[in-house]
């Protein structure tokens, strides 16, 4: 029984080593996710934060917005035997990307609380209703087009001077960059409108050796499939984690590396 025991004290501490978390890989980084409250964004920026970045979320909702701030914070890893985080600080601020105001406001705190941004997400994002051209209303196509394009400008504009060399620019285009689907002519637009601005961002800041990736996930199991298809099949979907750990993986590249698309596409049959 004697000889039994040191077996199992060298047990436990084999297993205490191994479910020790190894260091962050992103400690120290700042990240900006836009949209970052729920879905897509809030997984990039739960995946981020687990790495030791620093995520600023945004969101026109302020309410929803301090929840998932709180919810994100509640899952930082701590360290062993030890009461602090993982280095990573989470900030939320409201944040209307179609408008100017908002949007300086917005990299002002930023430049403020941190001096610096290494990660760019544009994730903010609507859909529309479905619905042919000839009923697609002003307001649809405005609201499209300011959200998904000109909201993709707005922020990256803002962002490019506390960006430096080694730097990442994320855009969540959807695979509808490249893609059409008939009755969505204003989403169709926009998405591909940004495309072309991620094309053209991408050629500008090679130079400079900040990293532009276009994100382009395909039918992805979120709560925006409620607006005009309730009973989508989400089991069949590519799942939020999958496009958050694309995200991790592009962001870790060597700085001397590029990664131009990410394209998911579901594994569970044509939808």
């Amino acid at each position: 029984m004697a000889a039994k025991e040191p077996q199992s004290q060298s047990k436990t501490k084999t297993s205490a080593q191994e479910s020790r978390p190894s260091r962050p890989r992103l400690r120290g980084k700042v990240a900006l996710v836009t949209g970052g409250s729920r879905g897509i964004g809030f997984a990039i920026a739960r995946t981020l934060a687990a790495e030791g970045c620093s995520v600023v979320i945004t969101g026109r909702d302020g309410a929803t917005l301090a929840k998932s701030a709180a919810e994100l914070r509640r899952l930082l890893p701590r360290r062993p035997n030890a009461h602090h985080d993982n280095g990573a600080k989470i900030v939320a601020e409201v944040c209307d990307v179609r408008d100017p105001n908002s949007v300086a406001s917005l990299f002002a705190m930023v430049k403020q609380r941190f001096g610096r941004l290494d990660v760019l997400v544009n994730n903010a994002g609507i859909a529309q209703p479905a619905v042919a051209i000839e009923q697609t209303s002003l307001d649809i196509w405005r609201d499209a087009i300011d959200t998904n394009l000109t909201g993709l400008f707005l922020c990256t504009r803002a962002a490019l001077p506390l960006m430096q060399a080694g730097a990442t620019i994320i855009n969540n285009l959807s695979v509808a960059a490249r893609a059409v689907f008939p009755n969505f002519a204003a989403y169709n637009a926009s998405k591909h409108g940004a495309l072309g601005f991620t094309l053209s961002l991408r050629d500008e800041l090679i130079p400079r050796g900040i990293r532009v990736v276009a994100l382009m996930p395909g039918a992805t199991a979120t709560d925006l499939w409620q607006q005009f298809w309730p009973d989508a099949p989400r089991e069949r979907m590519v799942d939020v984690e999958s496009v958050a750990q694309a995200v991790l993986y592009a962001v870790l590249l060597p700085p001397n590396a590029n990664l131009s698309e990410v394209v998911l596409t579901p594994t569970g049959g044509a939808l």
